[in-house]
This record gives C-alpha cells, sequence and structure tokens, in this order.
C-alpha cells in the first residue's frame, strides 16, 4: 500500500467515525427527549389566562366565547356558558401529564379515533384554544380514551370490565406521535346543551297563577290568601268544585323550574300565538310564561318575562320602640338588597327562548274542568237496584226429612 492510498484510507475511516457518531447523537438526542416528554405536560407554555375562545369540533361545531368578562355559548345566542365548567377545564388542560408517547401511522389513526373531526367513527375532536384576536395558541386532537381494566367484571351486561384512567391525543403540532395522557376529560363535548349555565328564575311564595287559554272558557285564576292556605278558585261556577290533590303537583313544579336547552332558532319556537301563564308572589314579583310549540321530544318552549313591585320603605308599625325600629330596618334593607339582585339576574333571562321539560308545563296549562273533582256517573235504576230473592211461601215448603237438622 502506497502512502497515497493509505491517505485515502484513514480519511474514509475519519469519514465513516465521524457519521457514525453523529448517528449515535442524533439518537441519544431523540431518546432524550423521548424520556423527557414522558412525564413531563402536555402542552408546555399554555397560559389559561390568555384563553378568549375555546373550539371544539366534532360531528358538530361549539364555540365557547368570553364577551363582557363572562364566558356564553355562540351557537345559544351567547347564552351564558357553565364558567365553572370551563375553569375545570382550562385548569385540567393546563395540567395534562404524558404518560405515553408511540408513533403512529394514517393507518392507525380510525382505531385511536385520531382521524379529522367528522361523523366517522374513527373521527377525533378537534378542540383549540384562541386568544383575543381569534389567532390559536394551542390545539389538539382527542382520541379514544383510554381503559384500565380492572379484576372486577362490569355489573352491566355490556359494560367494559374497566374504567377510562386516560386518553389517546395528537398535537396538531405533531401529527406522528400519539400520545396518551393522564385524564379521560369526560367533559369536553360538541354539544351546546352541555356547557349551558342551568341557573334559571324561582317562583317563592306563590299568591296567585292565572292560565290564559286560546278558547277563554278553559281559563282559570287560583288565588291564596297567605303562604299556607289553600288554593281558591276564582269566579267559581254553579257545580264546580275544586280538587286540591290536583294542586300539589302545581306548587312543586313551580318552587324549582329547570330547563333542558336554549332555543337555537327561536323563530321556529311557535311563540307567535302562546298560552299565557301569569304568576304573582307575595314579594311582589310577576313571571309571565309563554308557551310556545312542543319539540319532537315532546319539551315545550318557554319564554319569561319578569318584573317585580318592590317597595322602597318599610311602613314602621304602630308604638314600635326604637330598638326595634333599627332591627325592623336592617331586616327589611338586607331582604330588599337579595330582593332586588334576583330580580336583576332572572330580568336578564327574558332574551333567550328555552326548551323545558313537559312535565313542567302541563299541570300549568290544564283546561278548567281538569282542575274539577270528577263527577261521578249515576247508575241507572235497573242495574243499581238489586232484586229480590224469590220466597216460596210457607205451604209449598217439603215436609223436613225425618233425623235432619233443622233447616
Amino acid at each position: 500500500m502506497n502512502r497515497k492510498q493509505l491517505i485515502l484510507l484513514l480519511a474514509a475511516l475519519v469519514v465513516a467515525g465521524g457519521a457514525s457518531l453523529l448517528l449515535l447523537n442524533r439518537h441519544q438526542d431523540s431518546w432524550n427527549q423521548s424520556e423527557a416528554q414522558l412525564g413531563g405536560k402536555l402542552l408546555k407554555d399554555f397560559q389559561m389566562n390568555d384563553v378568549a375562545a375555546i373550539h371544539i369540533r366534532g360531528d358538530s361545531d361549539l364555540d365557547l366565547v368570553r364577551k363582557e368578562d363572562r364566558w356564553r355559548v355562540a351557537q345559544r345566542g351567547d347564552y351564558p356558558a357553565n364558567f365553572s365548567q370551563i375553569s375545570d377545564l382550562l385548569i385540567k388542560i393546563g395540567d395534562l401529564k404524558i404518560k405515553q408517547s408511540e408513533p403512529i401511522g394514517p393507518s392507525q389513526l380510525g382505531r385511536m379515533q385520531l382521524e379529522p373531526p367528522g361523523k366517522s367513527p374513527g373521527a377525533g375532536l378537534l378542540v383549540e384554544f384562541k386568544n383575543n384576536q381569534g389567532s390559536i395558541l394551542d390545539s389538539l386532537l382527542l382520541g379514544k380514551k383510554h381503559t384500565e381494566k380492572s379484576d372486577r367484571p362490569s355489573p352491566m351486561p355490556d359494560g367494559d370490565d374497566g374504567f377510562a384512567d386516560g386518553r389517546y391525543v395528537m398535537l396538531t403540532s405533531d401529527p406522528n406521535d400519539v400520545l396518551t395522557v393522564s385524564d379521560p376529560l369526560n367533559s369536553v363535548d360538541p354539544k351546546a346543551p352541555e356547557w349551558l349555565n342551568k341557573d334559571f328564575f324561582k317562583i317563592e311564595k306563590p299568591q296567585s297563577v292565572s292560565f290564559v287559554s286560546t278558547n277563554a272558557s278553559n281559563s282559570w285564576t287560583l288565588t291564596r290568601s297567605s303562604e299556607s292556605a289553600p288554593w281558591l278558585l276564582n269566579e267559581t261556577k254553579p257545580g264546580e268544585v275544586l280538587d286540591t290533590n290536583k294542586l300539589s303537583s302545581l306548587a312543586s313544579t313551580l318552587s324549582d323550574p329547570s330547563f333542558v336547552d336554549v332555543a337555537a332558532d327561536p323563530a321556529k319556537a311557535g311563540m307567535d300565538k302562546p298560552l299565557l301563564v301569569t304568576i304573582k308572589t307575595f314579594d311582589g314579583f310577576a313571571y309571565t310564561l309563554k308557551i310556545g310549540g312542543k319539540t319532537p321530544e315532546n319539551d315545550y318552549n318557554l319564554n319569561v318575562e319578569i318584573a317585580a313591585d318592590l317597595p322602597s320603605a318599610r311602613t314602621p308599625g304602630r308604638d314600635e320602640k326604637p330598638d326595634d325600629k333599627t332591627k325592623f330596618d336592617k331586616e327589611f334593607q338586607d331582604k330588599n338588597k337579595s330582593l332586588q339582585a334576583k330580580l336583576a339576574q332572572e330580568k336578564s333571562l327574558g332574551q333567550w327562548t328555552y326548551v323545558v321539560n313537559g312535565w313542567l308545563i302541563d299541570p300549568l296549562i290544564r283546561d278548567r274542568s281538569q282542575l274539577m273533582v270528577e263527577k261521578k256517573t249515576e247508575k241507572t235504576a235497573a242495574t243499581s237496584e238489586a232484586k229480590p230473592d224469590a220466597v216460596l211461601p210457607d205451604s209449598t215448603l217439603p215436609d223436613p226429612v225425618p233425623g235432619a237438622p233443622p233447616q
């Protein structure tokens, strides 16, 4: 081997060694990066206070937007959202830990439910977090829930023998790896009703209830003189007897009403010719319920208008002592302040149309006759009077048999 060949051989060895070292360093860096990723946060730079909008896309779209310092549901006419639910989600997203990281190919996305959002069985949920300018701060695709197997069989016939302890996710910035995070994120759903603030009006101490039917003969008004007094029907007609048992459901219905959803399109809620129910309370509140058409699920569309006539000052009692006056004035002011806050909160509900269960509305819109004791139909004389048994005269009775017991 001459000198020139030796130099070329040494150069080749140097190049080969350098390449091997470079590949080894890259593998080491990749391994270190993967090891550092496990147990670390999914979104390292996530700042929950910078989030002003959340977009969730599945088989439908949902937009949660922060407006005027309050979270709202865009698909429900900017109805107030459940703040605690959104807050919990943002805290969870910021704290998500990576439990596992594996490369994934396009053919495996459906099995992990990490295909693009849509209606296919393998589609995932896209979650985007945006700032005030609408720019995306972070985004991820939520896939199938990770299930921890349990030693105990499920009590349900078709139930899984395990529980969800995490979820498969994929960062949109890294579509080549599927990650397993430490929370199943059960609350993430593109359905708008799941995010609504369900605080509703509450009718306390009702004094009167009036129903105005499209047929005037079916209208009625019930009143009572005190909270413990029985309900009485105004302008009772001859032959009408109020069924007090039927009024028990009326009082319980009014005490804590709730709603299922907010109408996405109020124009289709059938509110052009509504049934009207007016409820007045001993505290001076007046609730006007406008009841529209029914939904395919047999729920009702409802709009509520709320007003109140609250006294601005208390009338002192006769011979009231100074100490008592101070005490009673403070009690009046505290109560009045509470009622004013209730009025402000409930009046804001009037700008939306609600979908409410039928069991809430049906007791309020009964026909007048349905409030009365049912009349029993009298039986005819032929069916109500029993015919007497025939009695034979003594002369026709047979002679007693010797030794037989007396008849």
